[in-house]
């Protein structure tokens, strides 16, 4: 896909990025973004029903899940004990 208007490679990039099927599994917790000072990290998630939400540290999640830390990276997400990390994808 292309934007002829632009004129620019990096908006034709997020353009094919953005246009891009199956790029995110919809029947589970997706990270979209992340944004921010290093000290006030917030995260753009869309939930296993498909809606989004912004989240920060300590935010609740459904299923018992919990936001427990975001970083320039990444979220860390704790359920029952366990901890997991989801990283934004590197292009």
């Amino acid at each position: 896909m292309t934007n002829k208007t632009a004129n620019s490679p990096v908006l034709d990039k997020v353009a094919d990025l953005a246009t891009t099927e199956h790029a995110i599994e919809t029947g589970s917790f997706n990270l979209l973004g992340l944004f921010g000072s290093a000290d006030a990290m917030r995260a753009l998630v869309r939930l296993p029903g498909g809606r989004i939400k912004t989240v920060e540290p300590g935010s609740k999640l459904p299923g018992g899940r919990q936001v427990v830390a975001i970083d320039t990276t990444g979220v860390m997400v704790a359920r029952r004990g366990q901890t997991r990390r989801f990283d934004m994808p590197q292009n």
